[in-house]
């Protein structure tokens, strides 16, 4: 036990020090290679150079204080506000019980800005970046897990497309209203017969015979705001040509739907295990005519625009359980540091203890991942899907463990409703299911990881059929395998990245992250192509990929 929890202690103070105190710049006689696409696009993205092997400080190192000195400030005037509004005004028991969260509540959401919180400030939003809204976002998670699914639904998911691929005239017409709270918003992707694999969607959309309008036919279901949205992001099977055939096939496009189009109808609220304050409804389409114009992206790109929408907003999920756990944890420490059994207070024992730590672990992870990922979507990094990925499954799994600790910790208490936690509790589970399911997104981290290490293996074989030309590629493969034959380094060290007190802990990194290279390698010529159907090696490569980025940015 002892040794266990001194390695815990170790782990925390080489990755706290590291990211939140260490503030070192790029050291200049460290050569770092950047990998790119196949198709010529440089990819930055930190989980992809594991599985190639690689370590690119760079991504992590330091970590992203992106706020100016006004940003921050404006950010903190927020804080005090919101917090005070939680615990005053909304209920979060009383919206649990009577299944929605109430109109004088929601009136007060959107004169504080809640509803527009990206949204740019001359389209009636606050105009925050990304680390701003996740700050907001932690602070609702450590209240009300319903009414922060009503505003993300809203804005991380609902109006997200009109913000990312929207024109301007659509951003025009609709974002105000969105922004300013007079409008609800919501994303209409899920159907009946297609849940995790959305490209296999039913609901079809076609040009009708004069050329203006799409016709929409289908269904969604599960929908957050679906009974009380008043625009929807729907997303529909539509008829494209195949560039090279000219044969006709189905490809998912993007609209933007308003309730007031006939033929736009919901069903009854959904009864829920938890997150019983937001609104979750079927929505029908039938022979619904949609303008033209109001195609939201590319005509056949509507699967990229939904999977980049999900993207988008993941890290707010991550930001969510953060401030969940946070709360959760206080809750804990109140009781442990005031509860008195066999003659001591609970904090005296050290399984207790043991339990307090690693809920703290847990959540500062989960944090450090948050906001290194808005940090670094802030500075303008475009590959971020895998690290918002692994964010969303550590996050979700890390803030259901730490709850029901807590229940644990508290005993019978904590079994009782007036506690409070049993709602926690129950709200925290559709977050391992919702906006991409946890084990579905541990396959998408694998196979996205594999594909790319993946186009390295075939560029490296491609310069094989022109060794001449490609020596210098050659000869840099060739001592780097070396290496890894002999046991030698083939993987930047971090050493100069750490307090001197952490070089064996960052030396430590450095060997799992050469092995995993090393074994996404071996999986790739072993299963080939055939990988996509080996899920328990997508499954184990996938935890260490999270455990790698977890730890470093921990």
């Amino acid at each position: 036990m002892r040794g266990e929890m001194s390695g815990i202690v170790r782990v925390s103070r080489l990755f706290s020090h590291v990211i939140r105190h260490h503030r070192c710049n790029a050291i200049s006689n460290q050569h770092h290679v950047v990998r790119r696409y196949s198709n010529g696009k440089v990819n930055n993205s930190f989980v992809m150079g594991i599985f190639n092997g690689e370590l690119r400080p760079e991504e992590v190192f330091p970590f992203p204080e992106v706020l100016t000195d006004e940003q921050a400030q404006n950010t903190a005037m927020f804080i005090d506000p919101i917090t005070r509004f939680y615990e005053e005004v909304n209920d979060a028991a009383k919206n649990d019980q009577i299944e929605t969260v109430p109109p004088e509540v929601m009136k007060q959401l959107a004169e504080m800005g809640a509803f527009g919180m990206q949204a740019p400030v001359e389209l009636n939003g606050l105009g925050l970046t990304n680390t701003q809204y996740a700050r907001l976002v932690e602070v609702a998670g450590g209240y009300d897990l319903g009414v922060g699914i009503v505003l993300g639904a809203h804005q991380s998911i609902g109006y997200k497309g009109i913000l990312l691929y929207g024109t301007e005239e659509q951003k025009a017409k609709y974002i105000p209203d969105l922004a300013a709270g007079k409008k609800i918003a919501a994303y209409c992707l899920t159907e009946p017969s297609s849940g995790s694999d959305a490209s296999s969607i039913r609901s079809k959309a076609v040009l009708s015979d004069d050329g203006k309008h799409y016709i929409l036919n289908g269904s969604k279901i599960w929908i957050s705001n679906g009974g009380i949205a008043d625009v929807f992001t729907v997303f529909a099977q539509t008829t494209c040509k195949h560039p090279k055939t000219g044969e006709d096939r189905n490809q998912v496009s993007a609209f933007i739907v308003e309730r007031s189009f006939p033929g736009v109808s919901s069903g009854k609220p959904e009864k829920k295990m938890g997150i019983k304050a937001s609104n979750t409804a079927e929505v029908y389409f039938e022979d619904v005519k949609i303008p033209k114009e109001n195609l939201l992206g590319e005509y056949g790109e509507g699967f990229k625009v939904a999977m980049n929408i999900l993207n988008a907003g993941r890290f707010g999920m991550a930001a969510a359980m953060s401030g969940t756990m946070k709360r959760l944890i206080v809750r804990a420490n109140e009781h442990v540091t005031t509860r008195v059994q066999f003659g001591s207070k609970l904090q005296e024992y050290g399984s207790v203890q043991e339990k307090i730590a690693r809920m703290t672990v847990l959540q500062y992870v989960t944090e450090s991942m948050a906001y290194m990922i808005s940090g670094n979507m802030d500075r303008g990094a475009k590959e971020y899907q895998l690290e918002a990925a692994i964010s969303k499954v550590f996050g979700s799994e890390a803030a259901w463990h730490v709850c029901d600790e807590t229940i644990q910790v508290h005993g019978g208490m904590g079994f009782m409703t007036e506690a409070g936690l049993e709602r926690v509790l129950r709200d925290l589970r559709i977050f391992r299911i919702f906006e991409g399911s946890n084990d579905i997104l541990r396959l998408f981290v694998s196979l996205t990881g594999l594909q790319y290490a993946g186009g390295h293996l075939r560029e490296l074989q491609a310069s094989l059929k022109n060794p001449v030309g490609n020596l210098g590629v050659l000869i840099t493969e060739g001592v780097k395998r070396s290496k890894r034959m002999v046991g030698a380094k083939t993987v930047l060290s971090l050493g100069d990245y750490v307090a001197p007190s952490l070089s064996n802990e960052a030396e430590k990194l450095r060997e799992c992250v050469t092995r995993f290279g090393a074994q996404v390698e071996a999986v790739l010529s072993k299963y080939g192509k055939g990988i996509i159907r080996e899920c328990r090696q997508l499954a184990i490569l996938c935890a260490g990929g999270a455990w790698f980025i977890g730890i470093l940015y921990r």
